[in-house]
Formats: C-alpha cells, structure tokens, sequence
C-alpha cells in the first residue's frame, strides 16, 4: 500500500491567515507545485464549519490573527473531532509559539517569513503521513466489514473457511506494510523534533569568539560570504582555535538555520560503529543491533552535518562518505532501500590534510569534494593582541562559577599570559585562567603558572612533576600562613583548600611543611 505523487497533489488543502498577501502567496506556490484543490479564508470562525463540509487533509494555520487567533482555532477543531485528530500546520514568526502550537495539537510548524522550499517540503511530507492514515483507516474499515462478513458466512458453511484465512492474511499483511511505513515516517519526525527543540531557543553569533585581531576579522568575514552560499566548507586549525564555535556559526547564518545542526566527532567514533551512526541501521543489522538506529545524514536532512576532526576517518568510511556527498544518497547497515537526503557539509580538522592525502591516509578525491572553501582558524600565539580580551572573558565567566570577586588583573599577569606559545590554544587558556582564579586570593588574578615549564623542553620527566609539586606545596603554605596555622573549623586551611584535614595532615607531613 503507496501513496503516489498524484494523490498528494489532489489532496484537500485549507489556508487560514488574516494577511491577504500571505494568503495568495501560499495559494500561488501550493497550485504552480501541482495542487488542484486548494481553498482559502481570512476568517478564522468559518473555519470549523468547512473542515466538517470538506474534510481538508492538511490546514495551513496563521497563528496570530484578530478576533480568534490559532490556538483557539485548534482548540475547536479538536473539539469537533471524534479522533481528535488535527491536520494542522501553523504559520509564526515567534519561536515561543512554536513547542506551544506542538502541545496544543499542531502536526507541524512552517516559519516567517517563508523559506518557499521549506514550505512545499513540509506540506508534501506532512500531506504524505495524512494519506497515508487515512489510507490505514480506509484499510482497517475495509478489514472490519470483511472480518464481520465471513464471520456471518462461516456459520452457515464451514466449507469456506480456508478461503477466509488466506483473505485476512493478506489484509493483515497489508496492514503491517502501511504500519512500517507510518512508523518509519514518524520515527523520522520524532528524531528531528529532538533536535528542532533544542534549537529553537539557541542563536549563535560571533559573540562566542572573543577577538578583535586583524586575523580573527578575516575569519569573520569568511563565515559572513559563505553562510548563506550552501557551499561545502572545510575548517583547518590547530586544537582549541574554535572550529566548533565557527561550524555554528556558518548553520546559524544558513538558509538551514531553522534545520538541525548535527555534529558528528569522528574521534569518538569506535571503528565498528562508524557506519552505522553515520548512515544508520536495521533490527539485526550485525550482532547486539536490537533496535533500529536513524544515523545523523538522515537526521540533518535540510539541515547541516558538522565533521568534526574528519582526518580521523578511515579509508574505507571516506569512500563511503565520498558517495554521500557527490549523489546524496545512501543506505541504512542491513536494508537495501536508497535513501535520498539534502545535508550540508561542515567538515574539521587539525590535521595538516594535504600531507595525509600525500601520505595516502586520506583520499584525496574526498580531500577536493570537502576543500570547496577553506577557513583556517589562526592558533592563539598568532593574535596575542587578543589574550587581554580572551582573559577578562574568562575572568568575568569563572568568576561567576566560583564565587569569585576578581576585578584586577596586572600587568605582570597579561606579561606572563602573553609570552606563553599556548599550544593549546583558546583551550588551554581558559583551563589556565579557570586555574588561576580558584587559586587567587583576593581581588586581583594571581597566575602562578610557570609556563616556562611548557615553552622550553623540560630536561626530564621530573622536571615537570617537581614544577606542579612545587606549586601545590606554595599554595597550602599560603593558605596556612592566612589561617594563622589553624588547619580545621569553619576558618581553617582545610576547608578553603577543599580538602579533609587528615588529608591536609598527609600532604604537610609529604612535603615537610611545619609551622614557622
């Protein structure tokens, strides 16, 4: 049991909205995409009345309208509704309406202004899903009065009763068909709303790097010509330089922006599962498969799919990925069916990826399908014009954690910061003023780092340890000398250390700490 492109084309559609322009927009996109019955209305009280004439199959609903607005609409469609079924798909320019309309009843949600594409998109999926309960209603009726009908037969001859059994089979094996492919759509549906809610209260912006450098502004106006191009984006820099931050960035600035954002970190992926969160799987695909999985290509379909750290791919996963990206299409572990999915490609790496295609670790025809527009991200000892900037952020954030008051921060202290390389980049700053502020006294940052440990080439192994041991031992005799020497009570190092007294006991005695 199908539905075909003609059934949805002559399914029944009603337009709600008190806007005239918007009313004619939506009737003139619904019949040039081939919809031959298509009725309109600018008075939302009428609108009861005609779905129990008409039976509409789908109702483009406007939220926000005078006299009775959307919500109320539903509340009365569902009144007159036995099944409580609503055919509804709301129009709203207000992302706090739109969960609102999903609870309420609503099947869908259509954003203002309109993304046309999105628009025809939703309504046929959402008009295919009403065909095709409609059609399993149809199904069930048919089997009922079929059911009931040998029923009465079979009392009066006993002789037809193996043509009975083969005709319910049939019957129920059609009705397993249309219930696999209800849930499939609805599996669907259910994954993406995960993620649509999750979005629908986030913006990202460039408020999230913090930076005024002459490099940094280059990436800026990088992300600003290519978000709204759908043009396949590569992100190369070191760890920490904030190609996650920059993925967001371009999504939110995206045509997409009002589809997910799924993120994929090829690091964490365990060889064996790869393929199957990337394109899914069946029940029983491969051995401990009990359940079917939706993979992220299907989930980011209209929307966005960050790789991040694609050199971490193998070979035979770039092949696979390669096919995805130049015909769109792909198949689930343990099913035969093609599916066909829009998803831009965001793709990362720290990795110098030109000498991995050099050293054949990574396939250098993927290489060209992903370097459509490069953006390297400058690493953090590149634009140390930007550390103060980056400090006082983190200063401000770590201070409302902690419970911190710190509001002075050297000269001495930028100096240090400043003259390290930071191979860690952003990262690694941030752990260091995170640091730095939990062991500050007062209100002044107090950075007692000795970063030299990390820009030179320790002599040994015990070099490093001996630099952390040192500091550890400075800081509890710090702490002691401001306590007086009083280890224990509401006043004593151990509590403002976090540590038991047995254990401040342990450490002194370790590191022949005794009172002066």
């Amino acid at each position: 049991m199908t539905i075909t492109a003609a059934d949805i084309f002559q399914a029944k559609i009603l337009i709600v909205d008190d806007q005239e322009p918007n009313v004619l927009l939506l009737e003139q996109l619904l019949f040039e995409s081939g919809y031959t019955s298509v009725t309109t209305t600018m008075d939302p009280q009428a609108v009861c009345a005609q779905h129990q004439e008409t039976d509409f199959d789908l109702i483009l609903l406007d939220l926000q309208m005078p006299i009775m607005d959307g919500f109320e609409v539903m509340a009365a469609l569902k009144a007159d509704d036995a099944n409580g079924y609503l055919p509804v798909l709301v129009l709203t320019a207000q992302p706090n309406h739109k969960l609102q309309a999903l609870q309420a009843g609503a099947k869908d949600f259509i954003s203002k202004p309109f993304d046309l594409v999105e628009v025809k998109t939703r309504i046929y999926n959402m008009l295919e899903v009403r065909l095709l309960y409609k059609q399993l209603e149809h199904t069930n009726n048919t089997l009922e009065e079929t059911v009931q009908k040998r029923t009465a037969e079979l009392t009066r001859s006993n002789l037809q009763l193996t043509q009975e059994i083969e005709e319910r089979k049939k019957a129920e094996a059609s009705l397993r068909d249309s219930y696999t492919q209800i849930k499939q759509l609805k599996d669907k549906l259910q994954a993406e709303n995960v993620y649509l809610q999750k979005e629908v209260s986030r913006q990202y912006n460039f408020d999230e790097i913090i930076g005024s450098s002459e490099l940094l502004s280059q990436v800026f106006q990088k992300v600003e010509q290519v978000a709204p191009m759908d043009a396949t984006v590569l992100l190369l820099g070191e760890t920490g330089t904030g190609k996650g931050v920059i993925a967001r960035a371009i999504h939110s600035r995206s045509v997409r922006k009002n589809r997910p954002l799924i993120t994929v970190d090829c690091t964490t992926l365990p060889a064996t599962l790869i393929e199957s969160e990337l394109f899914g799987r069946e029940r029983g695909a491969f051995t401990g498969s009990d359940s079917k999985q939706i993979g992220r290509f299907e989930l980011a379909d209209g929307g966005t799919l960050f790789l991040d750290e694609i050199g971490e791919l193998p070979l035979d996963m770039q092949a696979k990925l390669l096919r995805v990206i130049q015909d769109g299409e792909f198949e689930r572990l343990g099913s035969p069916r093609t599916i066909k999915v829009d998803v831009r490609i965001i793709a990362a790496t720290n990795r110098n990826i030109i000498n991995e295609v050099r050293n054949g670790m990574f396939r250098e025809d993927l290489f060209y399908r992903l370097n459509v527009f490069p953006i390297t991200l400058p690493p953090l000892r590149q634009r140390k014009e930007d550390i103060p900037l980056l400090v006082k952020h983190f200063v401000i954030k770590f201070n409302k954690k902690i419970g911190k008051q710190i509001d002075i921060i050297s000269t001495e202290a930028l100096n240090a910061l400043q003259e390290h390389r930071w191979p860690g980049n952003v990262r690694e700053l941030e752990s260091a003023i995170e640091r730095a502020v939990i062991l500050s006294e007062g209100n002044s940052l107090q950075v007692l780092d000795r970063f030299e440990t990390f820009d030179k080439q320790p002599d040994s192994e015990e070099t490093s340890v001996k630099a952390l041991v040192d500091l550890e031992r400075d800081h509890i005799v710090n702490v002691l000398k401001q306590t007086s020497w009083r280890i224990e009570g509401p006043k004593g190092a151990a509590l403002i250390l976090g540590l038991n007294a047995s254990t401040l006991r342990a450490r002194m005695r370790k590191y022949g700490i005794v009172r002066e």
